[in-house]
């Protein structure tokens, strides 16, 4: 075991977006998923940066020091700029970059990092305390080993999220041509349900341990019930906050703002797990509309634009409120029309669910083999 520093450097050189050209490209951290994979991200002219950032080159793994529980560890294969918030990392010749990237985001260091951060409201992990994280550094040709087993694991996940994208798009593709060309009428978002409430956030003074879904549970397009923390509360969550597979569950805010407003219906209920006051829990009114039609409807440009449109900006994180959703104008067909559609996508739909649950057992296996690999029992 050596600490990181020994092995790492963590290169923080800034530089003025100014200073660069107009197609450098730009990662936030909204930009990264945890997990690693790298959303679609704006270059340095598309957007008005004023601060300094960091470079980042094919070489480095890209750290989120702020919220590192979110678990937003990505090797970029490009160079450009960072947030700041983003440590760039670049592992010495006896490091190996895939096993250190591996090595970070097991849920146990993610778990011991989110224990070193200060800071209520915004946490981060300091530098320095990074630089002292023990890392267990055998041969090169054994991290190589780890990390080749790791990324084959890896790849699995990755080909089932792009089975479960490709069923979205069939979906769509679906609806749009079921409804494009009709004349519906426009109706508020707000008669759809019966009602809206917030979730609920852990306190750093609480004692009673609760599973607290993240946003990365509803913000792919569908629910991922994986994607879940501990978090600690004064008392138990009352029921109305936990997950009830009746409800949709809506992103209320986000530092990316093409998920602002991103929803996503439970698969089933969870009454060990809530949902945090970063989201929405709708209460749906099946009188008025088809639980299918809606979750395909959602995400259709015309509800995505306007959310976008009404979406408020505060401290660099785009926000919604219910009033807000409740604006949201829908094209509504007649309910014999929405279950037509939802017949006619049924069989993806379940297809894709059954993927869906494919995805947590992979990400619980990975997770497994990930602790393993660490333990030197691979």
């Amino acid at each position: 075991m050596v600490p990181l520093s020994e092995v790492v450097t963590l290169d923080r050189k800034g530089v003025h977006p100014s200073e660069v050209s107009p197609e450098t490209p730009y990662i936030g951290l909204e930009h990264i998923e945890r997990g690693g994979r790298i959303l679609p991200h704006p270059q340095v002219g598309d957007i008005d940066l004023k601060s300094s950032k960091f470079y980042f080159f094919p070489e480095h793994i890209l750290y989120g020091k702020l919220r590192p529980n979110l678990g937003k560890i990505s090797r970029p294969d490009f160079a450009g700029i960072c947030s700041t918030d983003i440590l760039p990392l670049r592992p010495h010749a006896e490091l190996d970059r895939g096993y250190l990237a591996h090595y970070l985001s097991q849920p146990e260091m993610i778990r011991y990092a989110t224990s070193r951060t200060t800071g209520v409201n915004l946490p981060r992990l300091s530098p320095s305390s990074l630089a002292k994280f023990p890392i267990p550094l055998p041969p090169l040709g054994e991290q190589r080993r780890i990390a080749a087993i790791l990324d084959q694991a890896d790849a699995i996940r990755v080909k089932r999220r792009k089975q479960i994208e490709k069923s979205d798009l069939l979906l769509r593709s679906i609806f749009i041509s079921m409804f494009s060309d009709s004349r519906n009428p426009l109706v508020s978002a707000g008669s759809l349900f019966h009602s809206f409430r917030n979730g609920i956030s852990p306190s750093k003074t609480g004692h009673v341990k609760f599973k607290v879904l993240t946003l990365s549970a509803i913000t792919r397009g569908y629910f991922e019930g994986s994607a879940v923390k501990l978090g600690l509360f004064e008392n138990p969550p009352v029921q109305d906050k936990t997950v009830n597979v009746s409800d949709f569950l809506i992103c209320r805010g986000n530092g990316n703002k093409s998920l602002v407003g991103a929803g996503a219906f439970p698969t089933c209920s969870l009454d060990d797990t809530v949902f945090p006051d970063t989201m929405i829990a709708g209460d749906v009114d099946d009188r008025q509309v088809d639980r299918i039609f809606l979750d395909v409807a959602w995400k259709q440009r015309m509800v995505r634009d306007q959310i976008e449109s009404l979406a408020r900006t505060t401290n660099g994180t785009y926000k919604i409120n219910q009033k807000t959703l409740a604006s949201v104008r829908i094209s509504l067909p007649m309910m014999e029309q929405q279950q037509s559609f939802s017949r006619a996508a049924r069989k993806i739909y379940l297809s894709r669910e059954s993927m869906v649950a494919a995805l947590d057992r992979d990400d619980e296996l990975f997770a497994s083999l990930q602790s393993r690999a660490f333990r030197g029992e691979l």
